[in-house]
C-alpha cells in the first residue's frame, strides 16, 4: 500500500504540468523580482514571512486557545458514553470550534480594538501593533495556566522567575499553558467518566446476579446510560461547567 500510495503522487506529479498546460489552467507566480531598493526586497520578505506564520494558524488555534481543553473532554465523554462514533469526529471538532470562538471572543475583541485597527489606520507601527496584540493572548493563557508548570519550563530554560506574570517569555509560556490544558482537560475527563464507570459495575452485578454472564453489559447499559444523559440534560450541563472552567 505504501509503495502504491509513493507510486500514485510521482504520477500525480508528472501529470499535473502537462494537465495545467492543456486545460489552459492558470499559474500563480511569486519572486522578488530585480530591485536596488532594500525596502521593496524588506517588504517581500514580509510577505513571504507572512504567508509562513498562515501556514502554522492551525497550529496557533489549538495550541494558544480554549481548543484543546474544549476537544478533549468532549472525546471524554464520548469514550465514557460508549457511543463509539455518535456523535462523529466532524461534529465535535465544529462545536468545540463554535465554543472556541465564544470563550476567545472578549481577547479577540481586544487583539481588534488595541492592535489591529490601529495598526490597519497606521497609527501605530508593525512592533507596537505586535507587543499590543501578543498582549491580551498572553493574559488568557497566564490564567489558564498553573504556576508549577510556568517553574518547570523556566528551570528547563535556565531562566530566573520573573518579577511579573506578564514577564514570561512566549516560548516557555505557550508549552506551560498546553500541559495546564491537558491536565484540566483529563481532571474533568476523569469526573465525566465516574457516573457512567458507577452504571456499568450495577449493570454488570446485576446480571451476574440473575445468571445471565453470556448477555454482554453493553447492551444493556448503553441505553440506560444514554438515557440518563438526556434526562440530565448532560449537555447543557458538561457545556455550562466546561466554560465555566476558563478563568476569565
Amino acid at each position: 500500500m505504501s509503495r502504491l500510495a509513493l507510486l500514485i503522487l510521482m504520477l500525480t506529479g508528472l501529470l499535473l504540468p502537462h494537465l495545467a498546460q492543456a486545460a489552459d489552467i492558470p499559474t500563480l507566480s511569486m519572486s522578488l523580482g530585480e530591485s536596488d531598493d532594500p525596502d521593496a526586497w524588506f517588504n517581500g520578505l514580509k510577505i513571504l514571512a507572512m504567508m509562513t506564520i498562515l501556514t502554522l494558524a492551525p497550529s496557533i488555534l489549538v495550541m494558544m486557545t480554549s481548543f484543546t481543553r474544549i476537544l478533549i473532554v468532549f472525546a471524554f465523554l464520548r469514550q465514557a458514553l460508549g457511543t463509539q462514533q455518535a456523535p462523529p469526529n466532524q461534529i465535535l471538532i465544529g462545536l468545540s470550534l463554535f465554543l472556541t470562538m465564544f470563550v476567545m471572543m472578549p481577547v479577540w475583541q481586544k487583539i481588534d480594538t488595541e492592535a489591529l485597527t490601529p495598526y490597519l489606520n497606521e497609527q501605530i507601527n508593525q512592533s507596537v501593533a505586535f507587543e499590543r496584540g501578543i498582549a491580551p493572548l498572553r493574559d488568557f493563557m497566564l490564567k489558564q495556566t498553573r504556576e508549577d508548570d510556568l517553574i518547570l519550563f523556566l528551570s528547563a530554560a535556565k531562566l530566573e522567575k520573573p518579577a511579573k506574570a506578564e514577564d514570561t517569555p512566549m516560548h516557555v509560556l505557550i508549552p506551560s499553558f498546553v500541559i495546564s490544558e491537558l491536565r484540566t482537560a483529563f481532571e474533568i475527563g476523569f469526573l465525566i467518566y465516574i457516573p457512567f464507570v458507577v452504571l456499568d459495575l450495577i449493570v454488570a452485578s446485576v446480571l451476574m446476579s440473575m445468571g445471565m454472564m453470556m448477555l454482554p453489559p453493553v447492551m444493556i447499559s448503553l441505553p440506560l446510560k444514554i438515557i440518563l444523559f438526556v434526562l440530565v440534560d448532560g449537555w447543557h450541563l458538561i457545556t455550562a461547567n466546561l466554560l465555566a472552567s476558563f478563568r476569565m
